[in-house]
């Protein structure tokens, strides 16, 4: 898939994630997992960029391949125009402090012996990050800027709801006064109510701080008002991307189209497209099907789609999708 690069503040080429399968007593590799199998995009600044598909298509790998938590494959990882596997730990350090991220489970994510105010200042401490004041003090705005007081800087995260503790961990992000922060389904685990709250602030921040985002979900009603562009994953591959009027208005993937009918009354959004459900479960990446890797539950599959695997075709101004039906 051919972009432009110049204006990115995150740029992924050819992103594979393989992890052994050993065996026996010796551990001998006897096969892998592909994770995340040859997948490239990028990241505008200021931009807000979803990543959805079904549970173990890899998007939560690839998001940990961002923050280097995993060493990458093959392919490379920029940020702003540099390959993060050339950094030394110098390096490292200063790339993590600009790109931050928020995790799924709220509660699990925060130390339970910490109180909020060590949890949110304890990087300010570390790195110096406050200017000719205290501490306590950008601790104290963090808190007012996702919406939480000042009284609540000396609990601990169990006396706080689902929603409060990922406001809590939304702040931390904010300490380190990143570029780019990367979410990891970061309203799966609260309640219906709560979780139009969490994606209404984290647009306000980005505004107000000047944010990049990179934000994963299996939902693509919870990315629909956040996103500029969003991409879809399916068994480690991107199956479409494209800015969310398009997506939304102008499905162009099979499976794509699956997971907007599955948000309720979508079929209002989706004028001039047929309702369809996929069956069947998703294929082992162990063992991915040749050609198409979605050709074993498409239902618009032909016989060359278990032949040939389909490359990214430009269907109309940045919309892309990987299908044979648009093979040129």
């Amino acid at each position: 898939m051919i972009q432009n690069y110049t204006d990115s503040i995150l740029a992924v080429r050819g992103l594979k994630k393989y992890f052994p399968i050993k065996t026996g007593v010796l551990k001998k590799t006897t096969g892998f997992v592909r994770a995340v199998d040859d997948i490239s995009f990028i990241l505008r600044r200021g931009e807000t960029l979803g990543v959805v598909g079904e549970s173990g298509c890899g998007k939560s790998t690839v998001a940990r391949c961002l923050m280097k938590l995993y060493d990458i494959t093959e392919g490379a990882i920029y940020f702003n125009g540099k390959n993060i596997a050339n950094f030394n730990d110098s390096k490292l350090l200063e790339y993590r402090m600009m790109v931050q991220m928020i995790f799924q489970d709220p509660y699990a994510s925060l130390n339970p012996r910490m109180r909020v105010k060590d949890i949110i200042g304890e990087a300010i401490r570390v790195h110096g990050l406050s200017k000719n004041r205290s501490w306590k003090e950008d601790v104290k705005d963090l808190l007012n800027n996702v919406g939480l007081r000042e009284s609540h800087m000396a609990r601990y995260p169990h006396e706080f709801s689902g929603g409060q503790r990922q406001r809590i961990g939304i702040a931390r992000a904010l300490a380190m006064k990143p570029k780019l922060i990367i979410a990891d389904e970061p309203v799966s685990a609260l309640d219906v109510s709560i979780q139009a709250q969490i994606i209404n602030l984290l647009d306000r921040l980005k505004a107000d701080f000047g944010l990049s985002y990179l934000i994963i979900a299996h939902d693509l009603a919870v990315v629909e008002h956040i996103s500029d562009r969003i991409i879809v994953m399916y068994l480690g591959n991107i199956m479409e991307t494209a800015s969310d009027k398009d997506l939304y208005n102008q499905p162009a993937h099979p499976y794509t189209r699956a997971l907007l009918n599955a948000i309720p009354d979508v079929g209002k959004k989706q004028k001039g497209n047929r309702r369809m459900l996929i069956k069947g479960d998703v294929p082992s990446p162990i063992n991915p099907p040749s050609g198409c890797c979605f050709h074993t539950r498409c239902p618009d599959m032909f016989s060359l789609c278990s032949r040939e695997k389909p490359k990214m075709v430009e269907i109309s101004k940045n919309h892309w999708v990987s299908c044979l039906k648009y093979k040129r």
